[in-house]
């Protein structure tokens, strides 16, 4: 009731509906369609992942914010793998959490800053695993500014490039890690500085 009251006070968006289980979120999600969907891990019949997984693999436009009390390094890795737009802690204040979910729209990743901290320490703490070493310096530079929930022309202003360039690394990176979303190469990012821990 309380997010409910907080996000109807803000006049730019607009609940589209509720579901308190993941068969409730994946039929909610097809009727209405939303934009941006608050995701809890930990639901009745399942988990949050599940939800996401079903409904991102039916509606590619739709963005999954996870919004949890839990901080585990495994379970931020398996938000982000099952498609996951961002994960934020429920001590969020209510500010936070409504620009996360205009950014999350805007098409950044977030990650709760409890969280990143975290993050890019396993990601400071690595070398070249076998995950990225198909990536050229250049290839890595652009994603390790992706994994910190940068856009396309935050990270071409950042390095110098057109945002077509910036697109064209994505591409590539995207190819040689076999995957197709930039939360799934974060995470591979993220695990692979697990790894070297």
């Amino acid at each position: 009731m309380g997010l409910r009251a907080l996000l109807a006070a803000e006049r730019s968006l607009q609940i589209v509906g509720e579901a308190g289980s993941v068969a409730t979120a994946v039929e909610a999600a097809a009727k209405f369609k939303p934009d941006v969907i608050l995701m809890d891990i930990r639901l009745p019949d399942g988990r949050g992942f599940d939800a996401c997984r079903q409904i991102l693999a039916r509606q590619t436009e739709t963005k999954v914010l996870f919004l949890t009390s839990v901080v585990d390094d495994h379970l931020v890795d398996e938000a982000i793998r099952s498609g996951g737009h961002g994960y934020l802690l429920k001590e969020i204040n209510g500010r936070g959490l409504i620009q996360a979910i205009y950014d999350v729209a805007a098409g950044k990743s977030i990650l709760d800053p409890a969280v990143t901290a975290r993050v890019m320490k396993l990601v400071k703490s690595g070398g070249s695993g076998d995950v990225l070493a198909s990536l050229s310096p250049q290839e890595r530079r652009v994603l390790a500014l992706i994994a910190e929930g940068k856009t396309n022309k935050e990270v071409g202003s950042d390095m110098n490039l057109s945002e077509k360039t910036v697109k064209n690394y994505l591409a590539n990176i995207f190819d040689k890690l076999s995957v197709n979303r930039r939360s799934q190469a974060t995470a591979l990012y993220v695990q692979h500085g697990k790894d070297r821990a």
